[in-house]
């Protein structure tokens, strides 16, 4: 499926920056939706009667969902306007996250995070490939940077943000706020996006092409094991900071703005170097994820140890959607929208491993043994991400060979 700089004229965009920044607040609040029970878990189990573990089904079982979600609804879209499409996603979130606010049971909670999965799946995949329709050439790398920067400071910010609401009003009221920011959300899409049907519908055939890519290959498996290790432990911070680290709780929203005020730091961290240097880039935030628990084992039995491992965590996990992402681009340029539909996919089946296995490793084993699972997912991304440097630097040399004896 191309994505072509020339679709940007297809459409006269009266205000294109508008635009890019309504889709980065869509990725924004759909993610923060997904990750909003991170910070109240345990609220939530003690409010529905049920278990740690089975409360972690919401947030596994809405990026299960997404993962199947998001090359399907890219395939059925087909040429349909690709404003018609985020704004009727962005009007089911919003009923999505009024029916978690008013859920009695845990069915019912989990038939509206069924929703928040399919809207998470729409809206990610849309998004990704929108960015080359909207702006000039020159700029879509800016504009790729602001959509997908809202997935980034969602996942670094949406915890900390459900989790202070949550302390301060109830966790009911946390959905709530975001049932609000979707809908404002919604208004600006229907202010300032323009029509955009697809410049052309994407195949069953195209989609089986690009996963026969060998470097989009190692950036799928790379992104299933570094969002797998996170959520594996992430998933459960809350009674990691509570419990281990003794803290009390109303200092865990204040303890999660800093985790996400390091992770925004990340994000611009790894922006900033990611396009000139992405195996290096991934490298090093596969060493911080591989670390952060290894040192939580070491130190978080301590406020100050906890405190300050969480920061570093939020400094690793920070970086981690924008480089991948800028893996996933080089490995398949001219595809954009099946690249962010695969990634998608595979960055929410990793969410829902990890939260399961997580929840898994809780239950049986206690909250130790999560770290520990954690490692081993971040060392075998370590792993990789050092194999995909060695084939960049040895395709680069054979490129290099080639031009010298072409000369």
């Amino acid at each position: 499926m191309s994505t072509s700089p020339c679709a940007a004229t297809e459409t006269a965009v009266r205000h294109p920056w508008l635009a890019v920044t309504a889709i980065g607040m869509a990725t924004f609040s759909v993610v923060t939706t997904e990750m909003l029970p991170v910070g109240l878990l345990t609220p939530i189990a003690d409010t529905l009667d049920t278990s740690t573990g089975t409360a972690g089904l919401m947030i596994s079982l809405p990026a299960l969902l997404a993962a199947l979600f998001a090359p399907l609804l890219v395939i059925a879209s087909g040429s349909l306007d690709r404003r018609k499409i985020l704004c009727g996603l962005l009007s089911l979130l919003v009923i999505a996250n009024l029916a978690s606010a008013l859920a009695q049971n845990m069915v019912w909670m989990l038939a509206a995070r069924v929703l928040v999965g399919f809207c998470m799946g729409g809206i990610w995949a849309i998004a990704g490939g929108l960015a080359a329709r909207l702006v000039p050439a020159p700029s879509i790398g800016l504009a790729t940077s602001i959509i997908f920067g809202g997935v980034a400071i969602a996942s670094v910010l949406g915890v900390p943000l459900g989790a202070q609401i949550g302390d301060v009003a109830g966790w009911r009221w946390a959905f709530g706020a975001m049932a609000l920011l979707s809908g404002l959300v919604l208004a600006l899409h229907l202010a300032v996006m323009p029509a955009l049907p697809a410049a052309s519908a994407a195949t069953l055939r195209q989609f089986g092409k690009q996963l026969r890519n060998r470097q989009l290959q190692a950036g799928l498996l790379l992104t299933l094991l570094l969002v797998t290790s996170h959520f594996v432990a992430f998933t459960f911070v809350r009674p990691l900071l509570l419990s281990v680290s003794g803290f009390d709780a109303q200092w865990l929203g204040a303890l999660l703005f800093f985790y996400g005020f390091a992770g925004i730091i990340g994000n611009f961290l790894a922006g900033a170097v990611a396009v000139r240097r992405t195996a290096p880039t991934i490298i090093a935030i596969s060493a911080g994820l591989l670390l952060t628990p290894l040192l939580f084992l070491a130190l978080g039995d301590s406020r100050i140890g906890g405190g300050a491992v969480l920061l570093a965590w939020g400094l690793a996990y920070g970086g981690v959607s924008v480089g991948l992402m800028t893996l996933m681009m080089k490995a398949a340029p001219r595809a954009v929208e099946i690249v962010a539909a695969l990634y998608v996919g595979v960055f929410n089946v990793a969410i829902a491993l990890g939260a399961w296995a997580g929840g898994q490793a809780v239950d049986g084993l206690g909250l130790s043994a999560n770290l520990w699972l954690a490692a081993g997912f971040a060392a075998a991304a370590l792993l990789l991400s050092f194999r995909i440097s060695f084939v960049e630097h040895a395709m680069k040399a054979a490129g290099k060979q080639l031009g010298s004896a072409t000369d």
